[in-house]
């Protein structure tokens, strides 16, 4: 179907990463946001591109590990088309094992053995480097497959690449030509849901915050459900958190407590001034797996939604089957991730 004329709504990593396929396959196509670039939660500051672990194998994580192995070339030609630095770096990353972790943690490494296939490792070691959170166990893991990128940036690439590619990225009220993509993040399962008649994700909000330390070349820490991601530019971003009850999208006393708990699990970091807060409204669909595939009922209409956590993690895979979906009618959509597994 090349040369297809393509609308996404939503100019956020899911809806410029279907574009940039789309474009890269032939098609016409424009972007439509009513707010701009990243202005949803695909502008916050994290940007860990984290894997599941490597145990209880399922579609879903399957799909994650071809995404992030993708990721590399995704976003360097992302970065040789626009000239815009995603910031991305598959950088690694430490966590601590926790006392009595240690057997699962090395289950985990057998796991990884097999399933990451020789592409990626997932170690217990008994030394970490300068920038590593404290464990009570003197041991920690080191995995090879998780990257980072700086997420507000990595949208404005894909908006560049899309542009300089010939494609469209509109701010407004546009009118929308041929097949639609809907990837409009939490206002669209609002939308979604009560087209369908019933609730198939809900916005969670989520706090992070941006330090000025330098360690461009540091590999991202995970501890205690926290995750420390340096990046490029002499910062260190730091979240987030994960409200489902909320009173609007400011910052509040939840972040301070994660600063303060970065500190304290990276003593590194004690007293780096805050550079940023940051707070957004993250799309969680009710399967927890991103929401792929045609609108119900809406011929010619179609959702990427719920990316929650991990979108820009997905968002390679994500970009490719929804345009096989789109400009072949070819559905390569993975298990646990259709629209209709949230409804």
């Amino acid at each position: 179907m090349s040369m297809a004329d393509i609308t996404v709504r939503g100019a956020g990593v899911f809806g410029l990463s279907v574009a940039w396929a789309c474009l890269r396959r032939g098609a016409k196509v424009r972007v439509i946001d009513t707010r701009g670039v990243g202005a949803g939660s695909s502008g916050g500051v994290v940007g860990a591109l984290a894997p599941h672990v490597p145990e209880n194998w399922n579609p879903k994580k399957a799909f994650q590990l071809e995404s992030l192995l993708a990721a590399e070339a995704f976003w360097e030609g992302v970065k040789t088309t626009g000239g815009v630095d995603p910031g991305y770096a598959r950088s690694g990353r430490v966590q601590p094992v926790v006392p009595g972790g240690e057997a699962l943690a090395r289950a985990r490494e057998a796991g990884a053995a097999e399933l990451w296939q020789g592409r990626a490792s997932w170690q217990v070691v008994d030394h970490a480097p300068a920038f590593a959170p404290l464990s009570k166990t003197g041991l920690w893991v080191h995995d090879t497959l998780t990257a980072r990128l700086h997420p507000a940036r990595a949208c404005a690439a894909l908006a560049a690449a899309i542009t300089a590619a010939g494609g469209e990225v509109l701010m407004g009220e546009v009118e929308e030509q041929g097949r639609v993509v809907w990837a409009t993040g939490a206002e669209g399962l609002a939308a979604l849901s009560a087209d369908l008649g019933k609730t198939v994700g809900a916005p969670i909000k989520g706090q992070a915050a941006l330090l000025h330390f330098s360690a461009p070349e540091a590999a991202q820490l995970f501890a205690d459900g926290l995750h420390v991601v340096p990046h490029a530019d002499g910062t260190v971003a730091i979240g987030s958190t994960s409200e489902r009850e909320f009173d609007g999208l400011e910052t509040d006393t939840q972040l301070d407590a994660l600063i303060e708990k970065a500190a304290t699990l990276v003593p590194l970091l004690h007293g780096a001034p805050v550079v940023k807060r940051w707070a957004g409204l993250r799309p969680r669909a009710r399967s927890r797996a991103p929401m792929l595939g045609a609108w119900p009922g809406r011929d010619g209409h179609y959702i990427a939604n719920g990316g929650f956590k991990i979108g820009f993690g997905m968002a390679p895979g994500v970009a490719r089957v929804m345009a096989d979906l789109v400009l072949d009618d070819r559905d390569s959509i993975p298990q646990g991730f259709r629209v209709e597994d949230s409804l």
